[in-house]
Order: structure tokens, then sequence, then C-alpha cells
């Protein structure tokens, strides 16, 4: 007999206590980096998407476009500038921002699932007022602080076996206005109103590390904080940590930042002992929610 048919059965019979464990939980996966312009990448990160759901977990999409948008800028002959390593977004590029995200982008992934065999249907944060915003920062114009949560049409979307692809573009308190949100900001207020119970933040770095550049695997909020503080978290990595903070907070039961470059890298993460990133776990998590009979 083929060993890796072997292999393969008893890699399956591992997966048994996780596949349990997560079945009917929420998972939030923010998409982005290199894999977003690659379209063997796109298929398998779409394969393990569906996987995911048809082992009985409720997957959220939530993606970035960073690339795509500064592409189309440039065709536009739109200038960006960026403080602090976010853009600043005025009128005429939130409009690009909305057509490239909400467009070109989410349709992408959506049809990439959809190729996969699963049933996925694309939104923004406006789509039923999913998410609400004001301005995060006066210099940075266009760009939107969650403010409010509306997460009802996600579970809707659950409950008919639908896979939801968020775009990070959302409504705000007045009438026709427009933002454009941090994907992982984005994924983490998505997250905490669902509470989720977990939150992947797929990244181009293999996760959080000590000062010695090793890759911590388990850390807690306090922990984060600490390294914060010290100048071991700094650069790109302080916000997409303020994310996990705030996500934790809101009451989603783990975080974990892992290298979205690795083969199956969400799979790897839940439904076996090995992992994929550095995982940061609520310290006083929710009651898990269960699909058991």
């Amino acid at each position: 007999m083929n060993r890796n048919w072997i292999s393969t059965a008893k890699t399956l019979a591992e997966a048994l206590p996780y596949l349990q464990r997560y079945a009917g939980a929420t998972v939030v996966v923010k998409f982005g980096g290199n894999a977003m312009g690659d379209d063997a990448a796109m298929a398998e990160f779409a394969r393990d998407i569906v996987l995911m759901r048809q082992v009985g977990v409720n997957p959220v999409v939530v993606h970035g476009g960073g690339p795509m948008i500064n592409e189309m800028l440039e065709k536009l002959g739109i200038k960006s500038e960026f403080v602090r390593g976010k853009r600043v977004t005025d009128k005429a590029t939130v409009e690009v921002v909305e057509m490239v995200l909400s467009g070109v982008v989410n349709k992408r992934i959506v049809q990439a699932i959809n190729d996969q065999g699963g049933r996925a249907v694309g939104i923004s944060g406006k789509d039923d007022d999913l998410m609400v915003c004001v301005a995060d920062n006066p210099e940075l114009g266009f760009v939107g602080k969650p403010v409010e949560m509306n997460v009802q049409v996600l579970r809707d979307l659950f409950t008919a076996g639908i896979i939801p692809v968020v775009a990070p573009v959302a409504t705000g308190m007045a009438d026709n206005e427009t933002f454009n949100v941090n994907g992982d900001t984005a994924a983490g207020a998505i997250a905490g109103a669902l509470k989720a119970d977990r939150l992947l933040l797929l990244t181009d770095v293999a996760g959080i590390k000590n000062k010695e550049g090793q890759v911590m695997t388990q850390l807690d909020p306090e922990q984060i904080l600490e390294l914060i503080a010290d100048g071991t978290i700094s650069g790109g990595m302080i916000p997409k940590t303020e994310t996990v903070l705030d996500a934790i907070e809101a009451g989603v039961r783990a975080v974990v930042i892992l290298d979205g470059r690795l083969p199956n890298a969400t799979l790897l993460e839940l439904f076996t002992e090995h992992g994929a990133g550095s995982i940061i776990r609520n310290p006083n998590p929710p009651p898990r929610r269960t699909s058991r009979r």
C-alpha cells in the first residue's frame, strides 16, 4: 500500500479532536500579502477555507489590498501620502479604494472560493451597516475607526451555508460617507463583534519574535504590552498587536499571527498539534459555543 495514503489517513485521524473542537466555531481570517497576487497561492487559500466550512467551522474572510490600490492610484495619477504607515485617504483616493477592494479584490477571492466548491458571497462594511466608522485621525482623512458593528448579516450567511468575504470599506455616521479601514483593524472589529473563537492574521512574517529573533509561539496580552514597551515589538508589528489586544478585550478567545506564506497555514494552525505562528490567548475567555447535540 502507498505510504503516502497511510500517512494521509493517519493525519486525518490525528485531526479528529481538533475537528471536534472547532465544529460550530467562528473563525475570522485576515487575508493579504503576497498570496493575493499569486493564482496558485490564492487557490490553495480558497481550498483551505472551503475545507474549514466543510468540517463545520464558520469562516469569515476579511481581506486587504494595498498593493492593488497602489497600482490603480498610480495608473490614475493619484499620489498617496502615508502617516506612520497608514494611507492618507482623500475623497479621490477613497473612491479608488472602494472600487479596488469591493470590486476587483473582493470578487477575485469570492471566485477562488467558489471555484474550489465553496459558496462565497462578497460584501463590504457598508452592507447592512456591518461596519460604521468615524475618522480615526484627521491627518489621515477618510481612514475609519469602527464604532458600531452590526454582524447579524454574517450570522445569516453562516446559517445559509455561505462564506462571507468582507472588503474593509465602511460607512460613516453621515449620509454618503465612505471610509477606508485598515484590513487588520476591520478583521479585529468583526472578530470582536462575533466573539469569534479565533482570529487568524495572515502575514508575511513567521510571528512575534523575542529579542533573540525567535518566534514566540504562545503569549498573553501582558507579555504583548511588555514587548511593545521595551521596543521588541516595533514598526508594522505594533498596529497588528494593537488589533490583537482590542480583539481579545472585545471577547475573541484567541488571536494568531501566522505566516501566510506557509502551505495550508490556516489548517496547520487549527487542525494540528503543530500550530503555525504566535498565539495570544484571552486570559478570561468567554464560554465556548459548541455544536454538539
